[in-house]
């Protein structure tokens, strides 16, 4: 199995992205002993995704790939798009997040939102972008114990349950990352296959 860095240190997105591409040997950036903090100060979650990537091919030479993710939510102009991660501030935590959320969409009847995910990919000296949407609505309190970040307060269309209600396999095929790292799959197994 060829070995692919993916640029995180975080340990749920490892485990989500293992699941999705079993035929690849997925490292984070603690096993490749990268203990850097990487300062993803873009404007926008394409140039965080390449920052995190560049610096991984930049320093250590290896195939790697990146994401960046963000929850725009329609009523709030985007927000909180790229800063969805510190949007309660830096250090704050998930719940943390999800609080300050809600708070902002009191009283808002329109609470369409989506998830976007893009993943850049540097390997054999090139680069390539992924995306992946899943639209859906915040709820006025948060449901599940399941999964990270927002997911309990989003229920993706055609589902009455929300992110953090359903089972891995289920999130992990229709969900943004998901819908991104297939695209990503795709081209690796094109790659693959092509040598």
């Amino acid at each position: 199995m060829e070995k692919l860095v993916f640029a995180t240190h975080n340990k749920n997105k490892l485990e989500e992205i293992r699941n999705i591409l079993k035929d690849w040997d997925v490292v984070g950036l603690r096993d490749i002993g990268c203990e850097t903090d990487i300062i993803e100060d873009a404007d926008d979650l394409e140039g965080n995704a390449k920052i995190k990537a560049n610096y991984v091919t930049v320093n250590y030479n290896l195939n790697c790939f990146a994401d960046d993710t963000g929850l725009e939510v329609e009523a709030l102009d985007g927000a909180p798009g790229v800063y969805s991660a510190r949007y309660a501030g830096e250090g704050c935590s998930y719940h943390d997040n999800v609080v300050k959320l809600l708070d902002a969409m009191k009283g808002l009847t329109n609470r369409k939102a989506r998830f976007r995910t893009v993943i850049a990919l540097n390997i054999n000296g090139e680069q390539h972008l992924f995306e992946g949407i899943v639209n859906g609505r915040i709820l006025e309190e948060e449901h599940g114990i399941g999964g990270f970040g927002y997911d309990p307060i989003f229920q993706p269309d055609g589902y009455v349950e929300t992110f953090a209600e359903m089972p891995m396999e289920i999130k992990n095929k229709i969900s943004h990352r998901g819908k991104a790292v297939a695209k990503l799959a795709e081209f690796l197994n094109f790659l693959t296959n092509k040598s």
